[in-house]
């Protein structure tokens, strides 16, 4: 879930609208990145990138840049210039070295790249992202600005399903238990769980100060026993943990992310009965998590892996879907290749938090453009190629620092407005600024000619796109869908971030069994 997430890093990119900026007066978006340099969990919970990443998206100069920080962004840029010609995320790759560059004060650097990743079209808007404010006197940099406010208008076909009144949220997971028709939402900063119904009445799943959580990040839901798993942040006293609750909130286990040194463990899915896998934006990582044996095992990828966020499993339990800065990574489960995932032309999947499958299509919240947008990409049948894009939300006030979704009867329901920049060290910084949380919805099925409403919900006065009916049809209840088969273990071993770049073709791994 990135998501806005309690992360320590050296200060790295700028991706992203403001979204997950860290608060030190640095300039602040998704993709920015302190990695670290000795933080302890402790450390982690009162400097991260929910909080962090907010705040430092107001100075017109760089902030200045510690050695080690310097040193750690260069060892980034190393790796990201070694990727091959035949890397397919091309402009995303372009687009996070021109905050790289930026952010070491390397201006001109930045501007050539930013008007080379333009050029290829792929939906990333300078303007947007906060870290590159510093060129915001440039006048070449006011011309990408305009071009790409003018190739990339708002897209409206959202609306609001329902409010949570409770301001000081700051939520980042979503979930629904589609069975049960109930919604669950953690908290970052009131580190609970609630639950809302379909009728948008809210209560505690699991109350404050009830089991000394951290902040909640991520959020899944057992469809078989409606158990309900949920990844936390660092806090002061608390690794970043998985968590597991039974379907009335009771807490069943708990586990500490794994290894040695800052660890922050961000989006979870699961996969038949005894597969969980988990992103670690802070160190890089992706886990399997055996739910029988209790332990984690590091996968491997291709290239470096940035900030992974956003992850989903296909319908048949074949294909894991990981997404990070440089685009989204696809592993054969069944064969251990593992290859980035080829995007449409003109389109990019960079920088995804909430990341969903949907009828061999993935549905994701997307920040790595640095205009946020709920997006969906149709796949080819190999599931390894994306061959159309589709906006469905981008440039409104419904994707206001959105971070992740759910899918429920053809609908795709997300958190809208998070509110994450007002949060910082831990303490919310304007205490007049807060607002319910706004629970955006919007149709993946074909419109309803009927004009009912997306089933289970009573919408609220929201302004509707043009020449859009006023509902949806259902989609079929996922409750109802076969489970994915338990297949065999693949266990990755890990490679680190900084580490060389084979080729971006399948290939298979050396793993242990």
């Amino acid at each position: 879930m990135p998501s806005p997430r309690t992360i320590v890093l050296v200060q790295i990119v700028v991706f992203g609208v403001g979204a997950w900026s860290h608060r030190s007066g640095f300039p602040a978006d998704r993709a920015l990145r302190q990695r670290p340099v000795s933080a302890s969990h402790a450390t982690a919970t009162r400097e991260t990138p929910t909080r962090q990443k907010q705040a430092r998206a107001q100075q017109s100069a760089p902030a200045p840049v510690a050695p080690a920080e310097s040193e750690k962004i260069r060892s980034d840029i190393r790796a990201i210039e070694a990727l091959p010609p035949q890397f397919p995320e091309h402009g995303a790759a372009l687009f996070f070295l021109a905050r790289l560059y930026a952010r070491l004060g390397e201006l001109q650097k930045a501007m050539v790249l930013l008007k080379e990743c333009a050029a290829l079209d792929q939906g990333f808007d300078p303007g947007a992202a906060r870290g590159l404010r510093v060129l915001r006197d440039n006048a070449k940099f006011q011309e990408l600005v305009e071009q790409a406010r003018r190739r990339y208008p708002p897209v409206h076909h959202a609306r609001v399903a329902f409010t949570v009144q409770e301001r000081d949220l700051f939520p980042e997971g979503l979930a629904v238990d589609a069975k049960n028709r109930l919604f669950y939402m953690g908290s970052m900063y009131r580190k609970k769980i609630v639950k809302i119904t379909t009728s948008g009445e809210v209560s505690n799943f699991v109350p404050e100060g009830l089991y000394g959580l951290n902040p909640v990040g991520g959020i899944r839901i057992d469809p078989v026993n409606h158990d309900v798993w949920a990844a936390s942040d660092p806090g002061e006293t608390r690794a970043s943990e998985l968590l597991h609750f039974d379907a009335q909130g009771k807490l069943l286990e708990r586990y500490p992310a794994p290894g040695r040194g800052s660890r922050d463990l961000n989006d979870l899915v699961l996969r038949g009965d005894r597969d969980l896998y988990a992103t670690d934006s802070l160190a890089d990582l992706v886990y399997r998590f055996d739910r029988n044996l209790h332990q984690f095992t590091s996968l491997r990828f291709p290239r470096p892996i940035f900030v992974p966020n956003g992850i989903t499993v296909s319908g048949d339990g074949n294909l894991l879907y990981v997404a990070d800065m440089l685009g989204v990574l696809v592993i054969d489960l069944r064969t251990r290749v593992a290859q980035d995932l080829v995007p449409d032309a003109h389109d990019t999947l960079a920088g995804i938090d909430g990341l969903y499958w949907y009828k061999g299509d993935l549905i994701g919240v997307q920040y790595g453009t640095a205009a946020y947008r709920a997006m969906r990409w149709s796949l080819a049948k190999d599931g390894r190629r994306v061959t159309a894009s589709e906006v469905l939300e981008r440039g409104t006030e419904l994707v206001n620092d959105p971070t992740t979704g759910a899918i429920f009867q053809g609908n795709f329901y997300f958190v809208a407005n998070t509110g994450i920049y007002n949060l910082e060290n831990d303490k919310i910084v304007d205490e007049s600024r807060l607002e319910p949380v706004h629970i955006a919805v919007v149709a993946l099925n074909r419109v309803s000619q009927s004009g009912d409403e997306p089933p289970g919900f009573q919408m609220q006065n929201q302004k509707k796109a043009p020449g859009r009916a006023a509902g949806v049809e259902p989609g079929p209840d996922p409750s109802e869908e076969k489970k994915p088969p338990v297949l065999r273990e693949t266990l990755l071993p890990t490679v680190s971030s900084s580490a060389g770049i084979p080729s971006v073709q399948p290939r298979r791994f050396a793993g242990s069994e």
